[in-house]
């Protein structure tokens, strides 16, 4: 029983050491949180309300009483960077729960009965939604339904679920002919039982890796949407619209691009930080090669 807990628990250290050891993902949880911290603490960290205007001090440069300045409205900018990080947060996590869970449950059909039901969900929709690119047809669901939050989501969602469906499908075939899910099947358990059971833990790493990746994208793409004037509404406060406003004095008020850009390239990088080192971690070659 200790030999047991010590090599469970030995196990766990060693992966947490890797991990606590990897400078460039140690960067990505260090941002991460930062950023997560804005967006759940926004109303308490923001100096001022992010809608605010006054016209008298409009774009003023990073001022003690401005740390990032002001926009073409004299609203603060660090205020609506601050904001900005739970629209983009909110929408990566939506993403990427909607995305996972569509996928997840037309990878496991198509992967686990196969025939007909594998050709139509897996050559017919699939191949339809990756016949344009998923910010194209983004950009049209957006433009159909309307700018707004939940209209964002969705439209990112119906494009982003053909990934994870074909992750799913491709590991689903993998596993479902090995012995120990023959052996399920001859004591008599049934089909959701066994995808439940015996399928769904040995597919979640690599989802895990995957999910991480999509919320960057998801970040990009929320920014892609809001400066193209699709995204969420003003006064809402969005790194994306941020941009867009700032177009027309990028060479007055330079400041205007620079803070809502640093902000979507570094969030971007945190999630695509932390995806590299988790699926470093969970390679079995990687252990093997350092022993970890």
């Amino acid at each position: 029983m200790l030999d047991h807990l010590y090599m469970t628990y030995g196990t766990k250290l060693g992966l947490l050491n890797r991990f606590s050891t990897q400078p460039l993902a140690a960067i990505g949880m260090v941002l991460l949180i930062i950023f997560t911290v804005c967006a759940i603490f926004a109303p308490w960290l923001a100096p001022q309300d992010p809608a605010t205007l006054n016209l008298a001090g409009r774009l003023s440069g990073p001022t003690a009483s401005h740390w990032f300045g002001t926009d073409e409205l004299g609203r603060d900018t660090l205020s609506r960077t601050i904001y900005g990080a739970r629209i983009s947060l909110i929408v990566a996590v939506s993403v990427v729960g909607l995305s996972l869970a569509t996928g997840l449950v037309a990878g496991c059909l198509a992967g686990f009965y196969g025939g007909l039901l594998d050709t139509i969900i897996n050559v017919y929709l699939t191949n339809a939604f990756l016949a344009l690119p998923g910010i194209l047809l983004a950009i049209a669901v957006v433009a159909f339904m309307g700018p707004g939050l939940v209209n964002v989501v969705l439209a990112l969602a119906i494009t982003g679920w053909v990934g994870y469906a074909r992750l799913v499908r491709g590991q689903v075939m993998a596993i479902k002919e090995r012995e120990f899910i023959e052996a399920a099947r001859a004591l008599g358990a049934s089909d959701l039982r066994i995808l439940a059971r015996h399928i769904l833990p040995n597919i979640v790493q690599p989802l895990i890796v995957q999910a991480a990746i999509g919320m960057a994208t998801a970040v990009m793409a929320e920014a892609t949407l809001s400066f193209l004037g699709l995204g969420v509404p003003p006064p809402a406060a969005s790194w994306g619209s941020m941009l867009n406003d700032a177009r027309s004095h990028l060479f007055d008020s330079p400041h205007l691009v620079f803070f809502p850009a640093i902000a979507v390239m570094l969030c971007v990088l945190s999630f695509n930080f932390l995806g590299d080192a988790l699926r470093d971690l969970m390679d079995p070659r990687t252990h093997l090669e350092t022993g970890v």
